[in-house]
């Protein structure tokens, strides 16, 4: 009973019983109280005809013979289904009437003077069942002398109590024969899929995300569940891709500033750069390298605390122009070096109380990608306005292009399009944007180039 496959079912089944039972109760009461006024009702209206009739016959025989009238009461009990009795004074004394004898104190007396049918239960002397009567009182020359009661055994009514019983019953057995199927039909189908996806989770669990996976066959919950369970494990294999990507990358990008400087520091230690250039030329290189695992060492860790929540920002007063221009700068000798046609286009003067630093970052960030993408004999621009209470600050280079589908991989982290570098630059330059309450924004067409804008609000207020 641990699985739903079973529980779905019983649980179902047993409500269905339960709500059965209820509404039995119910019938059968209203089928009681049904048969009972109806039964009643039926033996008024016996005992007032009946009544009438012998009452018209006592007076016939009163009038022409002074004897008892000829009610043939045991005819008439066939043909009504009902007993006839006699409860009162004798009206022909010595004559038999041929009507069964009750005691006059099972009436009302007050009802029977002021001619009411009256009705009531009883116990006949000659039996030990129980039945249902009504009197209705016989009235001669304006005396009232006693009532003619017609009675039915209250068994009948509880015969047909448990035929209607019975009749629910078997209707009960068939709504759950059909009930227990379709519902063991539909246990079955909402439970396979759900035991398809629990046997994935559990592969997942233990790293395996090529699970396979149930199909999603309808638009309900299970098959939105399956739809997701299918997003997370294909993000959950790419991010773990990613993830190997990116240890691979970084002990790549590790070892290779290492190997330098372990190369340098061994030949300074042996005596091999004897002369003061060499030795020069190998502290000059030890020191880039250190410089490039600061950097890298500095980018993951930036990108760490950032997706950590725990990044901090130094508010000052920046003059963007003159932070541009010092961008700018540091890439001008690669540029000449590659014969890349470099220009910077500063239309705006404006200061704004940020994180100067991280600006720097972000659009150093931006001009490295466009190096690293744009050929030798290309076209970068760096371009710096000002309007509508935002600066923007865009980076355009004549690179391949990106297409659609890698428009949003590239803002994440550890993917690179060649396979080369961290591929952390776009996602920090990103995260940073957002950071100071601004946002990085991607025009690109294959061929032709891309454009990134970095959108910063020229007044405070407008940061996040």
């Amino acid at each position: 009973m641990r699985s739903l496959r079973y529980r779905i079912p019983a649980v179902f089944l047993v409500g269905v019983l339960v709500a059965s039972a209820v509404a039995a109760v119910l019938a059968v009461r209203l089928f009681q109280d049904y048969t009972r006024d109806r039964t009643l009702a039926e033996l008024r209206r016996q005992a007032q005809g009946l009544a009438e009739l012998y009452q018209e016959q006592a007076i016939r025989s009163v009038d022409e013979a002074r004897r008892a009238p000829g009610f043939a009461a045991p005819i008439l009990e066939q043909a009504t289904g009902s007993r006839i009795y006699y409860a009162g004074v004798e009206i022909f004394p010595g004559e038999k009437s041929g009507l069964r004898q009750l005691p006059l104190s099972l009436l009302d007396q007050s009802q029977l003077e002021s001619g009411q049918v009256q009705t009531f239960e009883f116990t006949p002397p000659d039996t030990d069942r129980t039945y249902f009567a009504a009197a209705y009182p016989i009235t001669l020359n304006g005396d009232t002398f006693g009532a003619l009661v017609v009675a039915k055994p209250r068994a009948e009514l509880q015969e047909r109590w448990v035929v209607l019983l019975k009749r629910m019953a078997i209707a009960l057995l068939v709504g759950l024969g059909v009930a227990g199927g379709l519902v063991w039909y539909l246990s079955r189908r909402l439970t396979k899929p759900v035991l398809a996806l629990s046997r994935a989770a559990d592969e997942v669990a233990a790293g395996r995300y090529d699970a396979e996976l149930p199909q999603a066959r309808s638009k309900d919950e299970i098959g939105h569940l399956t739809e997701r369970f299918a997003e997370m494990t294909g993000k959950l294999a790419e991010s773990q891709r990613r993830e190997r990507n990116f240890l691979m990358v970084v002990s790549h990008e590790l070892r290779t500033p290492l190997t330098a400087i372990r190369g340098h520091v061994e030949a300074l230690r042996e005596g091999i750069a004897q002369d003061e250039e060499t030795q020069e030329a190998s502290l000059r290189v030890i020191g880039a390298e250190t410089d490039r695992l600061t950097r890298l060492v500095g980018d993951v860790l930036d990108l760490a605390r950032m997706e950590a929540h725990q990044f901090t920002l130094e508010e000052e007063e920046v003059e963007l122009r003159r932070l541009l221009e010092q961008a700018y700068e540091s890439f001008g000798e690669e540029a000449r070096r590659r014969g890349i046609e470099y220009e910077c286009s500063l239309g705006a003067d404006p200061v704004l109380d940020t994180d100067g630093d991280r600006v720097l970052q972000i659009v150093s960030n931006l001009l490295d990608n466009a190096f690293a993408w744009t050929p030798d004999g290309g076209r970068i621009d760096l371009d710096l306005s000002a309007s509508n209470g935002t600066i923007s600050i865009s980076v355009a280079d004549s690179g391949p292009g990106i297409g659609p589908e890698e428009r949003e991989r590239i803002f994440r982290p550890f993917w690179s399009r060649a396979g080369e570098g961290t591929g952390l630059g776009l996602p920090i330059a990103r995260q940073l944007a957002h950071a100071l309450g601004g946002e990085l924004m991607l025009e690109s067409q294959l061929g032709k180039g891309s454009r990134f804008e970095l959108r910063l609000p020229a007044s405070p207020a407008g940061r996040r």
